[in-house]
């Protein structure tokens, strides 16, 4: 069944273009514009020929209608082709030569076009606009096959539970497990890809072009850069390298559950100077101080406690203080619950009463304490994104890490008076 889902997710749709246009010239140029991003182009000379095209075929991606035709004009054909309820989902540019102000406009948009091109045609913004919406049927493509693949799984175990259920307590209690299952499925794959998409886009898309153009500076100034220029270049290369690692390491930890075999004796103070070593731009820029102390090796995930501790540095670093450089202190001490329990004479050697805990402080912004729950959810920001850049998973993560360690991450916090995130490792797996 798994084998069946994943086929039908990894089929491509064909993206299909349909270009209207009474000039034989103007239906060249676009399908010349257009040729290079591998579109299936179907072409019509008039607005009846684009009605016969589409009684047969009704899977465009979208049509570029023009709005002066005889006969028909685009609005007149737009008008007809969304009458045809298979047809309504197709979006249609008009393309005009004319500026008619914006009654012209809001009768296209009426008609039901979704955006106007004026001729002359400018190529990139037209593959611009074009790569917008092939990218939402693309979407629609995924999600239509995740609908698919989900009704297969639903009735296959309709099926066996069908078969395998003979009295009615079972079926309550396997119906309730299915439920509980799909719900959290479903919230898992959500926050997942989401979350892979931001890794694998947002990310990957810039670091692609940081050693392009790096590949490209060493190519052609190696022989005139000096020393210095060489130093720096080489300071890129190596945080492209650092950032390739780390958006591997990211993928790995979103798309596999925890190996017991990736646990490793780490040097935490290392691991910390490393992350520093990355971030040194905006702690030069901010006058941070960073203060480390108490660290001792512990058995982790480096990869995942590297992304742990990043998030939480660049979060201090981030919500700092606008005219007060940012003060951070890494410090670890033993749990409260161990301490407690020492100081009434309970303590026993239940691994529940050993934690290592470590905190990351600082002297920014903070937040209300009544939302201290609330921050470590998928994407949640408290701060404008206008003014404090970030997708909102960072928090998230480092959440998802102590699960992962079988630990806990809290916050405690007050406005104006910084920040204290306390991460807490049982001390069983460092025995």
């Amino acid at each position: 069944m798994i084998d069946v889902m994943t086929e039908v997710l990894s089929v491509k749709p064909t993206i299909k273009i349909l270009i209207v246009d009474d000039r034989e010239d103007n239906l060249f140029s676009i399908e010349t514009i257009l040729e290079k991003d591998n579109y299936l182009i179907r072409k019509a000379n008039s607005g009846r020929a684009a009605l016969r095209i589409l009684l047969k075929e009704d899977d465009f991606t979208i049509i570029l209608m023009d709005v002066q035709m005889p006969d028909l004009n685009g609005f007149e054909t737009a008008t007809i082709i969304y009458e045809r309820d298979k047809l309504k989902h197709i979006p249609i540019i008009f393309i005009t030569a004319n500026s008619h102000g914006d009654e012209s406009m809001f009768t296209g948009y009426k008609m039901g076009g979704v955006d106007y091109i004026y001729k002359p045609i400018n190529p990139e913004l037209l593959r611009a606009k074009i790569s917008v919406f092939v990218d939402l049927f693309k979407k629609n493509h995924q999600l239509i096959a995740q609908e698919h693949k989900m009704a297969t799984a639903n009735k296959m175990l309709e099926i066996e539970i069908k078969e395998r259920i003979n009295s009615e307590q079972q079926v309550t209690l396997l119906n309730k497990q299915l439920l509980d299952n799909i719900s959290n499925l479903k919230v898992s794959n959500e926050a997942l890809e989401r979350f892979a998409y931001v890794a694998s886009h947002d990310l990957q898309e810039p670091l692609r072009k940081i050693n392009l153009f790096s590949d490209q500076l060493i190519r052609k100034y190696e022989e005139i850069l000096n020393d210095d220029g060489k130093q720096l270049l080489g300071k890129i290369i190596k945080a492209s390298d650092r950032m390739r690692v780390l958006i591997k390491d990211i993928l790995s930890f979103s798309r596999s559950a925890s190996n017991s075999e990736a646990f490793e004796i780490t040097n935490l103070n290392e691991l910390i100077a490393g992350i520093i070593s990355d971030l040194e731009v905006s702690i030069q820029q901010k006058k941070a101080i960073i203060k480390i102390e108490g660290l001792k090796p512990l058995k982790i995930i480096p990869g995942q406690f590297r992304q742990l501790f990043q998030n939480l540095l660049i979060n201090s670093l981030k919500f700092s203080k606008e005219n007060q450089p940012p003060e951070i202190h890494i410090y670890a001490e033993e749990s409260k619950i161990r301490q407690a329990k020492e100081a009434k004479g309970t303590l026993t050697d239940n691994i529940n009463d050993h934690y290592y805990c470590i905190y990351i402080k600082d002297n920014g912004i903070g937040f209300e304490q009544k939302y201290a729950d609330q921050i470590f959810t998928l994407f949640k920001r408290l701060n404008s994104s206008d003014k404090f850049e970030g997708t909102g998973i960072g928090l998230s993560i480092c959440k998802k890490v102590m699960d992962q360690h079988n630990g806990h991450i809290s916050v405690e916090s007050k406005p104006g008076e910084g920040t204290t995130f306390m991460v807490s490792l049982p001390m069983n797996r460092n025995r």
